[in-house]
């Protein structure tokens, strides 16, 4: 009878701190559910495709890539910016959106191609290119090139935003154990508090909005001209997956780009990006947000992300809770923005001194290189008179964190080779 007890009383102990883990995985989801959803919703905004959809399709599109990487990879995917002006211009040209989903179809089956090709050609022959001199600077311009929309958000209310941002630093520098994972959802909520108190929130878009809304689907339509439009943007995205998957690894202290290897991350990229065209998506590409995230509350278990993708598919169908994540002020959001995009630079810089780079007069140039064309190749351009980059047609061109990265591979295997 006393085994009985004992048996039963441990049972319970394991079901209590089951229930709990599950419960902070559910808050660490959702933390990671609100970092996505301003920008994931922004695309369809601006191109005029139905957001709920693009919450839908993110949410299948980072199942999608976490099944294709064997669910190593703590990523979520959300609409990509890259592909907004060429979305336009197809519309603008075809009147119909349907053309654009077209193109994004045949963009994501040309990475699940070149994923292939990769696979082929061998992870070693691609990875010697990646030293830690061209990865630190590419990471470093990738979270730098973020920081001013973060400001641009800040800016509406920089009171709001101080706020946010002091309350998220002082949690993630004093707070202890699951206090402090929590400090981006915290300064949130506590940021939304403090605007609706000041009369800053407009709470009439979730009164409106109805509990239960079907997203309107629809199918692709095919045309050369609008592939031939879309379809380039691969080559300039590719370079800001490499990145952005590089990022990723560091953050987590794992080399993804080996392992689950770079031909599994863009084929799960480019068929989350064909499925959500196919449905009525954007394209999708991997958050530096959530990176960013990761980085801040050191949990990287890939299991979160994935729950933060099924509350994103149920978000699409939801249509108050996504009108309530929608009234976070841009200032709130600018706030934290900041300290996430600040996070992403410090693990460039981290690459760059843990990974004991020389700095000699070939070093210097190289990683000079990528940060001056990366951050300064819009100024650049200005004075010069004339684009630093490389034009496909008139809506796509590589440039500014892809033209970077691309020349700075090239230099560091031109004046590196012998250690290559």
């Amino acid at each position: 009878m006393i085994n009985n007890v004992i048996k039963k009383s441990v049972m319970s102990k394991s079901e209590e701190i089951s229930l709990l883990g599950s419960s902070k995985k559910v808050i660490l989801a959702l933390q990671h559910l609100i970092t996505m959803f301003g920008a994931t919703v922004l695309v369809p905004i601006l191109t005029g495709l139905d957001p709920s959809i693009a919450l839908f399709s993110a949410g299948i599109g980072t199942l999608i890539f976490h099944a294709c990487t064997k669910g190593k990879v703590p990523a979520f995917l959300g609409s990509s910016f890259a592909f907004i002006p060429v979305i336009i211009s197809v519309k603008e040209l075809y009147g119909d959106l349907a053309y654009a989903q077209g193109g994004i179809v045949v963009a994501g089956l040309i990475y699940v191609i070149i994923s292939f090709m990769i696979k082929k050609i061998g992870m070693e022959r691609i990875e010697k290119y990646l030293a830690p001199q061209v990865v630190g600077p590419m990471i470093i311009v990738i979270g730098m090139n973020m920081i001013p929309t973060a400001f641009g958000m800040a800016k509406e209310n920089l009171l709001i935003a101080a706020i946010t941002l002091g309350t998220a630093l002082l949690i993630n520098f004093k707070g202890k154990g699951f206090i402090k994972q929590l400090s981006i959802l915290i300064a949130v909520i506590v940021g939304y508090v403090i605007s609706y108190k000041f009369g800053l929130v407009n709470t009439q878009a979730i009164k409106e909005a109805s509990i239960i809304a079907i997203p309107n689907f629809r199918l692709p339509k095919f045309d050369l001209g609008a592939i031939a439009i879309i379809s380039p943007v691969v080559l300039a995205v590719f370079m800001e997956h490499l990145g952005d998957i590089t990022t990723n690894g560091q953050v987590v202290g794992k080399n993804f780009i080996e392992d689950p290897g770079l031909n599994r991350t863009l084929l799960g990229d480019g068929l989350a990006s064909t499925v959500a065209a196919l449905i009525g998506g954007p394209a999708n590409t991997t958050y530096g947000e959530n990176t960013g995230v990761l980085a801040i509350t050191k949990n990287y278990d890939p299991s979160i992300l994935r729950l933060a993708a099924i509350f994103a598919v149920c978000l699409g169908f939801v249509a108050k809770i996504g009108a309530s994540l929608s009234t976070i002020p841009h200032a709130v959001m600018g706030g934290i923005s900041l300290m996430l995009f600040s996070m992403i630079s410090l693990i460039g810089v981290k690459t760059i001194k843990n990974q004991e780079v020389k700095f000699n007069w070939k070093n210097i140039i190289i990683m000079g290189t990528i940060l001056v064309l990366g951050l300064g190749g819009e100024y650049l351009s200005k004075i010069l008179g004339f684009t630093v980059g490389i034009s496909i047609n008139e809506s796509v061109k590589i440039s500014g964190l892809s033209f970077a990265a691309l020349v700075g591979i090239i230099v560091n295997a031109v004046l590196n080779r012998k250690t290559n």
